[in-house]
């Protein structure tokens, strides 16, 4: 990408103009126009407090619709207080979480992205230290440096998510009950707070991934056993968003496509789950890997550009349903040929974008040439413009 924008920093901004990018066509679903291909994937800054957002939210996730993506969403954001990862980790269980929230997603908007949020609970995961701590379960050294005390946490079983770590409550069906209403009080929120997509997030290990992954629910009820069983609560949460979101917003659902190499949730039961959910209304499909901790020699798939791209390609061909490719796309090219190839719809990424907030305008210049400053705001143009020009003078 760094050759074509030398390239273009020698030659006119009004002369260079190059085939069209699918990577910049507008995408329909339901009531919304994504403007392009490009979404910010949710990444968790565990800079919270009690689940409310800040200026630190604002500025990193408004950065991106300056940067020109189609779609920004905000990190995993909690349904309970009992469901965020770390003291950190954003919240939604509240109605007084819904102004701060509602402030992003209207930066974001009026930036011309489309503002999503992921919602989501921890499960086993949950109580934990944020990443530059350890990345552990709290401790009571946490408790006395930062005052940050453990909570209990919950789970399809009494499993904890590795050795060292807290022991969950396993739901009971009850208290299902009550987390569905919790995921549905929190899509209400969600649409108050200015949000145009609602991603669920059924992956990584969190709670409702540990309902689909037989490494983790072993449970004999109606919720565990069969894959019909296992999906039996993220179904319902998905009827439950469904039906309390309006009819024109999209759904989308992140999955794990398969736990590790042959072990585990498998890329069968992944196109079962994915068939189930468009049957639903479930709009698109972010597919990504692991988060269940695997025994020893059972492995995680390598990581390589692109290496997350063959599950969504295979959702996309059995069964039909928009998905979004994640996981190392780095260069502009690279988006394009997934797109091209019809591996996916719509290209996630998340570090690549905290390297290069302006990845997507950037892109638009590497694949469309002088049209591709259409995508940058007037703010930031007007000066580039001119930059290219006396640039090419010289």
């Amino acid at each position: 990408m760094l050759m074509s924008l030398n390239m273009l920093a020698q030659t006119s901004p009004d002369e260079v103009s190059m085939p069209a990018a699918k990577l910049f066509e507008p995408l329909v679903l339901r009531g919304v126009t994504l403007k392009n291909r490009i979404m910010v994937s949710p990444m968790s800054m565990y800079s919270s407090s009690d689940g409310f957002a800040n200026d630190l939210h604002l500025v990193h996730l408004g950065r991106f619709a300056l940067g020109g993506a189609g779609t920004v969403m905000m990190e995993a954001t909690a349904v309970t207080p009992q469901g965020r990862g770390t003291a950190g980790c954003n919240g939604i269980w509240r109605d007084e979480h819904v102004p701060d929230l509602h402030r992003i997603s209207g930066f974001l908007r009026k930036f011309g992205s489309t503002a999503g949020i992921q919602l989501g609970h921890s499960g086993p995961k949950g109580s934990s230290q944020r990443p530059w701590h350890g990345n552990g379960p709290l401790t009571d050294k946490d408790a006395a440096e930062r005052q940050e005390q453990s909570w209990p946490v919950v789970s399809p079983t009494d499993m904890p998510f590795d050795a060292g770590w807290a022991v969950p409550a396993a739901l009971g069906e009850a208290d299902i009950d009550t987390l569905v209403l919790d995921y549905r009080l929190a899509a209400r929120r969600a649409c108050e707070a200015g949000f145009q997509i609602i991603e669920l997030h059924c992956a990584h290990g969190y709670l409702l991934h540990s309902f689909l992954s037989p490494l983790v629910n072993k449970r004999v009820d109606q919720y565990g056993g069969t894959i019909e069983n296992r999906m039996r609560l993220p179904l319902r949460v998905v009827d439950a968003l469904r039906e309390e979101i309006p009819e024109a917003m999209p759904l989308f659902v992140r999955i794990s496509a398969v736990d590790g190499n042959n072990v585990g949730w498998s890329m069968a039961d992944s196109v079962v789950f994915a068939k189930q959910l468009a049957l639903r209304g479930v709009d698109a499909i972010a597919c990504s890997t692991g988060g269940i901790k695997l025994e020893k020699g059972q492995n995680l798939i390598s990581r390589a550009p692109g290496f997350q791209v063959p599950f969504a390609e295979e959702i996309k061909r059995e069964t039909g349903v928009h998905t979004i490719a994640v996981g190392m796309i780095l260069a502009p090219e690279q988006a394009e040929g997934i797109l091209q190839a019809g591996q996916a719809d719509i290209i996630a990424l998340g570090r690549e974008m905290l390297f290069n907030p302006n990845w997507s305008a950037q892109a638009a210049l590497a694949l469309k040439g002088a049209e591709g400053w259409e995508d940058w705001p007037e703010q930031f143009k007007w000066w580039l413009q001119r930059r290219a020009r006396q640039l090419c003078t010289k």
